[in-house]
């Protein structure tokens, strides 16, 4: 059975179902634990208010009542996330909360003060590695936001009851560590699992905001590692041809922008990098020259109108010019231009005015670089000053790797 989300969404000309987050399935299962605590009965169902303000319900499920070595009972439910009509890979998973009254002899938590409510990460719940995330390395990867939702439904519970004996509570997560492996955990340097997340409770279905999170984080990342320039790419193509043309970058180490250039350029400069390299398809990247900085459908085209412009520039005949107008798709477009002879003067065009909307868009002091390629034509071309920053980009690549070499050579 599934929450109870019964709020929809229009989008792209269809009704959609939003759901609820990892962090707030953790909430309900971890609520639903307490309860069995402090009764001794499991509920059959569970609700919670989420940071967002909208009430979830959903079934408690995989109930397990269990005692330690020391006679002390331990209390496991689960709740299964429902992601609603975003394709997110952790829909129908299972995320278990085991409540139990803190035992002095588990060392994995240390010395706790009465009435304190512990946090920690079980099986299928990654660990932080990396310094620029929500948690610090070596700690569980539940976010904030779910660990103060816990916390507060435990509380509750705990208040209400008289109950001023320390909790633990134990977030888990079966087969969550080969799920984590279809996420950005691997590139985030979160190792083993999956991460408990959410800020407001709620899944958006196909929401921006999860994709522009994630770039966040991995921008957060670099940064903390002291980064300042980094590469970027809108699909794995343009990481395959950013390899070719400057060398080995870690996959780690390039971010995935998809659609979302602009914003990966406004977040890239609040957190302080003051240089990009981007990378990426004819296709996608040509919209930049016209100012088009997300690069989804549905926010604009301008592929052909740009291209049009740019042949125009460069001499063409109006006849050529309706010919590009109305080409199939960019790669024919190119194909056409490469037979007139003018590939390398329409690149130069588009790559100035690419440069020159990304400069609009990017503070003063932040610099960008772009190599632009296609499919049929390979490696069309870079913008002025891209080499220089790809000289810079390798070498603080080279400097982390020998920080990571000599970091490991003293442990």
């Amino acid at each position: 059975m599934r929450g109870n989300m019964e709020d929809v969404r229009y989008r792209d000309r269809k009704f959609l179902r939003p759901g609820f987050t990892t962090g707030t399935c953790a909430a309900m299962a971890g609520k639903a634990a307490v309860t069995a605590l402090l009764t001794g009965c499991f509920p059959d169902h569970v609700s919670v208010v989420t940071p967002a303000g909208k009430t979830v319900t959903a079934v408690v499920e995989n109930v397990l009542l269990g005692v330690r070595e020391d006679g002390g009972k331990v209390f496991r439910c689960a709740v299964r996330k429902d992601a609603g009509d975003d394709p997110d890979v952790t829909d129908g998973l299972l995320i278990y909360c085991q409540a139990e009254f803190y035992c002095q002899a588990d060392s994995a938590c240390g010395e706790a003060e009465a009435g304190q409510i512990l946090i920690r990460g079980g099986a299928g719940i990654g660990r932080v590695t990396k310094p620029g995330l929500d948690q610090p390395p070596g700690e569980a990867a539940i976010n904030s936001v779910p660990r103060a939702m816990l916390r507060a439904e435990a509380a509750a519970l705990l208040e209400e009851a008289g109950e001023t004996r320390t909790v633990l509570l134990t977030v888990s997560a079966p087969g969550g560590e080969e799920i984590a492996k279809k996420t950005f955990n691997p590139v985030l340097g979160i190792v083993g699992g999956i991460s408990i997340l959410g800020t407001s409770g709620i899944v958006e279905p196909m929401s921006d905001e999860a994709l522009t999170d994630t770039i966040f984080a991995q921008l957060k990342v670099l940064r903390a590692a002291g980064r300042r320039c980094f590469a970027a790419v809108p699909g794995r193509l343009g990481a395959v041809c950013l390899r070719e043309r400057i060398g080995e970058i870690p996959e780690d180490e390039i971010v995935v922008c998809s659609n979302f250039i602009g914003k990966t350029v406004d977040m890239a400069a609040e957190l302080g990098f003051t240089g990009m390299v981007l990378c990426g398809h004819l296709g996608k990247l040509v919209k930049l020259g016209c100012g088009i900085m997300n690069t989804h459908s549905r926010e604009g085209d301008g592929r052909m109108d740009t291209l049009v412009s740019c042949c125009l520039e460069a001499g063409a005949e109006l006849s050529f010019l309706k010919k590009i107008f109305h080409a199939n798709t960019t790669e024919e477009a190119f194909s056409f231009i490469r037979e007139e002879g003018l590939s390398e003067e329409v690149t130069e065009i588009l790559l100035k005015r690419i440069s020159h909307y990304l400069g609009h868009r990017a503070p003063e002091g932040f610099q960008t670089g772009v190599l632009l390629f296609s499919q049929e034509g390979g490696f069309l071309g870079s913008s002025a000053g891209t080499d220089a920053l790809a000289r810079r980009l390798l070498m603080e690549a080279e400097e982390r790797r020998k920080e990571n070499v000599h970091g490991r050579n003293e442990t």
